[in-house]
Formats: structure tokens, sequence, C-alpha cells
């Protein structure tokens, strides 16, 4: 079809437009809040956790192979207790209080072992760069309220993050992105497009996924491997968190989403 001259204008006038229009329409806002996993990501993982979610399910007469406790690494601790229980109790067996009695096990010699597990190296340095640049910081956790306050309190870290999330203030944890909402909620964040979230288990960045988070990063400091952490949804992969004021220090650091 043979346009006329005017037709061809306004073609060409509406051509011209399109990149300004797309341009406001994929501006990025500013990043305002950074989500932190805690074990493996701020903290170090020596491999605790598994070990005494194996050995207080076995004293309940629950055997469980470190393969299947390894496909939860990140989730909730109490809900992995459940998960197992439900799985393998005999059918007569109370199974709340089962999942209470083990969980109770668990969280008393987790908390024996907290008492020294060391920082992952950089991370308070990046706490402070972070917030000297005027991010928001916060964490979520697969731990309970009292392992996590008993963490944070013996590195004096509290003041660094406006949120710290636990799988207590959720109905679920990881994968499903609830604690990274609750993060938002509590930093007075509105937008995804203005939140990263960084772990260093599958299950972190599929949480991150799963909330549309505009930063999806994981690091190599915890149990997740290069090829797992890049067999998920991530915008970004790093050695650890010490990395991350470099990576939100550039100047496009993270596309729109």
């Amino acid at each position: 079809m043979k346009l006329t001259r005017r037709q061809s204008l306004a073609t060409l006038a509406a051509a011209a437009a399109l990149p300004a229009r797309a341009s406001r329409l994929t501006a990025a806002p500013a990043i305002r809040l950074v989500v932190l996993d805690v074990g493996g990501t701020i903290i170090e993982d020596r491999g605790d956790v598994p070990a005494l979610l194996r050995s207080a399910l076995a004293h309940h007469g629950i055997e469980v192979t470190p393969a299947a406790i390894g496909q939860w690494r990140g989730a909730s601790k109490r809900e992995v207790v459940r998960r197992f229980v439900e799985q393998k109790a005999p059918p007569d067996a109370d199974r709340d209080q089962l999942t209470a009695a083990i969980y109770r096990e668990f969280s008393s010699q987790l908390n024996e072992v907290y008492r020294t597990v060391p920082p992952i190296a950089g991370a308070e340095d990046a706490f402070r760069k972070l917030a000297q640049s005027g991010y928001l910081l916060a964490t979520t956790t697969g731990f309970d309220r009292d392992i996590t306050t008993r963490i944070f309190r013996r590195l004096g870290w509290e003041h660094y993050f406006v949120a710290s999330i636990t799988s207590d203030d959720v109905v679920l944890g990881r994968p499903s992105p609830f604690m990274l909402f609750h993060a938002m909620e509590f930093a007075r964040v509105n937008s995804v497009a203005e939140v990263v979230a960084v772990g260093d288990t599958p299950l972190d960045l599929r949480a991150g996924s799963n909330a549309a988070m505009r930063g999806v990063v994981g690091v190599l400091s915890g149990v997740g491997t290069a090829e797992q952490l890049r067999r998920e949804p991530h915008t970004h992969i790093l050695p650890s968190v010490a990395a991350l004021p470099a990576l939100l220090g550039q100047r496009r650091p993270l596309s729109a989403p």
C-alpha cells in the first residue's frame, strides 16, 4: 500500500518518538534496599546445620540422608524438620509433638555452635560501604528469631539493618518470597525494582526470582557451587558479599526488570 506524504511523515515522526518513549518506560529506579541471607552469605557455613538436623532427627528415630537435607539448604529449619516428620514418622506418632521435640533439640545444639561461627571475610566492611552509599540493608534467614538475635548481638550487627526477618515471621519460608516482601515492608520500600536479594543457596535465588526482585545475586561463600547457582534465575554471581559494594557502585549495575 502506497502512503501519502502526510502519512509517511506521521509514520516517521512516530518512529522517531519510540526510542525516547521506550527509554522512559525502561528507565530503572534507583536501588534502595539490599536484602542479605545470613548463613553462608554474611556468616560462615561450616556444615553444622545439616549435621545437627540429621543428628536431632535420628535421635528421634527418623533417618535422613545428607543429600535429602541438602536439597533444603536455605529453607526454614522448622519447616525442614516438619517435612521429614510428615514423610517418615510412624503412622501413630503425634507429628506436632515430635516436630517440636526435634526442633527444640536442634535449636539448642545450634545455639551452642553459633557462639563461635565467624562472619564472612569482608562482610562487615561491605555493610559499612553500602550504608555510606545510602543503601538500606536487611536480612532474611531460615533460622528462627532466637538464633538470629544471638548471632547479631554477638557480632554487634543490629545497627546495620532496618529489618531482620526470620522464618518465624512468615507462613512459608524459601523458596516462597514472603520474607523478602516482609523486609520491604519494614524498610518502607514499595517496588521490587528497588530491591536486590543476595544469597548462597539455590533456594535463596529462587525466592528472589519468585519475588521478581530487580537483582538476584548469588554468592559463592556458602554451600551453593557456581554450577548450582548458575542453574537458577539470577542477575549476578559473586565470590562473596565483599564484592557487592563494587557491583552496586557501577554506573548501571543492574538493568531494568
